[in-house]
């Protein structure tokens, strides 16, 4: 055998030597294991393709629920974490039996939580990472906050403990079953999950090695204040904003931007890139015209003067959510009627100056619940990496707030740092997490693994689209779609079309900041 052939074997049984570690002991010992504020309540061995998860386990945002067919067999250890009197954080581990690639990765939940991402454990240990998930400290459908009220802590954990003491517990079982501590510890969640992910390295840098955190819903009391805006308006002038005005806002936004980009393929490739005249829609009466323009121009005071972004053009028909209620989204509203304003009798959500709300709302909860942007600088200066990532058509989660909070922090970093160690990519078309008429489908877990691993940040991803369209609950099936792939580009670049070639392929398509050649 040539001798380059026999060092090539021998790295290569070497490097399965160290991802299929043996194993420290049984799974089941693991039940027995001492945790500082806490305790193993079950560790058992889950075959292959066997689990099913709790009835009312719902999947976070964006992902869809799994058979679970594909998981491999791993050992599932469930704990009760209780860094409180008042604390009851349900959390799990779960650690592949064969073939662990010495990784850990943490998966965070959905608006309030309240119930553990199943799914999302699954699809890690599926792909040999050792994996841990938390309910964050109570249980609940995610759309109030009552279980917070009269109980500090258990917001506290919401807002950013549980996470803490959870990926504190799985390393101390992770470490205890195979006999050492992950190599890397990442972190991989939208949505809540993605200010979770901001949150952890804010308050605990040294907790995760990378973060990908994709439509981080952050700062979170305003966030709060803007979709109460936005349930607002519609009752403020007394206006219809159904799915069909939706839509034939959405046909006017494509009709005035969809070009802009210089390709006319049914997506806004960079919606503050176009100004859109509202009035020119179709059928449009005033009332429903005022209300959409404060939709898209951002929260104000009684003065008129702005004080929070609005929604992205492109953005209209997942903000049929947040805007055909008789109130307020009701995330928002428990926040407020249930936190906020508790025991106030004087509050009335119809007739409060935003102004207001702002303040209360991050009075309340700022320094809970929201991540600055100029609070990185120790995960930063031990290495860290960040990748954040929005879809352009964010209903829920107005895409600007991911762009402001991505200028100020890019802004509070040195270069050195702020050029290797951080990453926004932003994706035309994608809805709150996944979905949208534009490529939503992309690789962020691998993306971190490989930028800490190698130490190379990613320039440019490659998203694809699903040839299935989401539809709403009660909604018949869509024909399939055309398959589409697109590079992600590290912002500011945006995907341009060279000229040549399909333009459903990623292919076709460079990098390039607008207005540079």
């Amino acid at each position: 055998m040539p001798i380059k052939t026999m060092l090539g074997a021998a790295c290569s049984l070497a490097a399965l030597a160290f991802a299929t570690p043996a194993l420290a002991g049984p799974c089941e010992d693991l039940a027995r294991i001492q945790l500082d504020g806490g305790r193993v309540t079950a560790a058992e061995v889950v075959s292959a393709g066997s689990f099913t998860a709790p009835r009312g386990a719902g999947a976070p945002p964006g992902v869809a629920a799994s058979p679970f067919g594909d998981v491999p067999a791993f050992c599932r250890v469930q704990m009760t974490l209780t860094p409180t009197s008042d604390s009851d954080i349900k959390s799990e581990v779960w650690l592949p039996l064969d073939g662990w690639n010495g990784k850990y990765v943490g998966v965070g939940n959905g608006i309030w939580a309240g119930s553990l991402s199943y799914a999302e454990l699954g699809r890690n240990v599926a792909r040999n990472y050792a994996t841990a998930a938390t309910d964050t400290g109570h249980v609940g459908n995610g759309l109030t906050a009552e279980w917070a009220v009269g109980h500090p802590e258990k917001l506290v954990d919401f807002g950013h403990r549980a996470v803490h003491v959870t990926t504190v517990a799985a390393k101390a079982v992770t470490r205890a079953f195979y006999g050492r501590a992950p190599s890397l510890s990442l972190w991989n969640s939208c949505s809540t999950g993605g200010r979770q992910g901001l949150m952890a390295a804010y308050r605990y840098p040294d907790d995760f090695d990378a973060i990908s955190a994709m439509a981080p819903a952050n700062p979170m009391t305003d966030l709060m204040t803007q979709s109460m805006w936005q349930g607002w308006q519609p009752q403020r002038f007394g206006a219809q904003i159904t799915p069909q005005v939706l839509g034939a806002v959405r046909a006017e936004v494509l009709r005035q931007c969809d070009a802009v980009d210089g390709l006319a393929d049914g997506l806004v490739g960079n919606p503050l890139r176009c100004t859109v005249d509202i009035t020119r829609t179709p059928g449009l009466t005033p009332e429903q015209v005022q209300a959409v323009g404060n939709i898209y121009g951002g929260v104000r005071d009684n003065a008129g003067n702005v004080l929070l972004p609005g929604w992205p053009y492109g953005s209209e028909m997942q903000l049929a959510m947040l805007v055909m209620g008789q109130e307020p989204f009701p995330v928002a509203m428990s926040y407020f009627r249930d936190l906020a304003y508790a025991g106030r009798t004087d509050w009335n959500w119809r007739t409060t100056d935003y102004a207001e709300y702002t303040r209360v709302g991050r009075e309340f909860g700022a320094d809970i619940l929201n991540v600055p942007h100029d609070g990185l600088g120790a995960f930063f200066a031990r290495g860290g990496k960040l990748l954040l990532s929005h879809g352009w058509s964010d209903g829920l989660i107005p895409a600007t707030n991911t762009i402001g909070f991505h200028y100020n922090l890019f802004n509070a970093l040195p270069a050195a740092q702020r050029d290797a160690q951080l990453r926004l990519f932003m994706a035309p078309g994608m809805d709150h997490c996944s979905g949208g008429d534009g490529p939503s489908e992309f690789d962020t877990l691998g993306t971190i693994d490989a930028w800490a691993t190698t130490g190379i940040a990613p320039e440019r991803l490659i998203a694809t689209r699903p040839t299935m369209a989401p539809v709403f609950p009660g909604q018949p099936p869509q024909p399939p779609r055309a398959p589409m792939s697109r590079p992600l580009c590290a912002w500011p670049a945006e995907a341009v079309y060279t000229g040549s070639g399909d333009q459903n392929v990623a292919a076709s398509f460079t990098c390039r900041v607008p207005g540079r050649s």
